[in-house]
């Protein structure tokens, strides 16, 4: 089997970075388009060749031991980006003006933040000083989301709610589930104050499923982009619900 480089979905591409890349050191980044015009498998196969990014477990393995850095590459759509271990290796020369380091600047794609970070709490609620993955709704769109809720819960049903609650097309990390567990609370707190009954947790699609990053029947959610339409302020991504 070759390198696989072309995610087929949103969700898979975020937890390829999230879940293998990161937590394996590959914190150094570029992140660019596919021009357009060009064939992006194309693009796939210049780049890999370029850096020598499709090598053996045994390979890397030769290469971290002699203190050079190791690469990995991921595309989804017309979006890819090119990772890499500390360590000696001409990319690092090639594209010093546009690498970045993951713990500092997180990737932003279709939605979601994607950083890796210090802290967190355990399960037991105690604070964790280790380092993991960290994806989150991007500030300003979970600003505009948790607006947005505030806004239809002043004159949506619960049913209505609960629907796009619940048809949220995010895959819920820890830190998303937090976000969506704050939108809750705004929305419950407005129905307080309307005297009508709040909404259960049950509404929020808190289980992530896990896709195959690269598999052709990977479940598609597509970007959760808010944006203005000719509805008004509705997001498009919950224009179904409510329709």
């Amino acid at each position: 089997m070759g390198y696989r480089a072309e995610a087929t979905s949103v969700d898979g591409f975020v937890q390829q970075l999230a879940c293998s890349y990161l937590r394996h050191g590959y914190w150094f980044y570029v992140l660019g388009k596919v021009p357009p015009g060009k064939d992006p498998k194309a693009i796939d196969t210049k780049l890999i060749e370029k850096y020598g990014i499709a090598v053996s477990e045994s390979t890397r393995a030769r290469r971290k031991k002699a203190g050079r850095a190791n690469l990995q590459y991921i595309r989804h759509e017309s979006t890819f980006v090119i990772l890499a271990t500390k360590g000696e290796h001409k990319f690092f020369k090639e594209e010093s003006n546009r690498i970045r380091d993951i713990r500092r600047t997180p990737i932003r794609y279709a939605g979601y933040s994607i950083s890796y970070r210090r802290g967190g709490r355990k399960k037991d609620g105690s604070r964790d000083d280790k380092w993991h993955s960290h994806v989150a709704i991007d500030r300003q769109q979970y600003l505009e989301l948790r607006a947005w809720f505030s806004e239809r819960a002043l004159r949506d049903s619960a049913k209505k709610l609960a629907l796009a609650f619940y048809n949220l097309p995010i895959a819920p990390y820890a830190p998303i589930r937090r976000q969506m567990l704050i939108m809750l609370r705004e929305v419950n707190r407005v129905r307080k104050g309307l005297g009508r009954k709040p909404l259960p947790t049950e509404v929020l699609p808190l289980r992530r499923k896990i896709v195959r990053p690269f598999s052709q029947t990977a479940r598609l959610l597509g970007p959760f982009l808010v944006e203005a339409s000719a509805m008004g302020s509705i997001p498009l991504f919950v224009q179904a619900v409510f329709l």
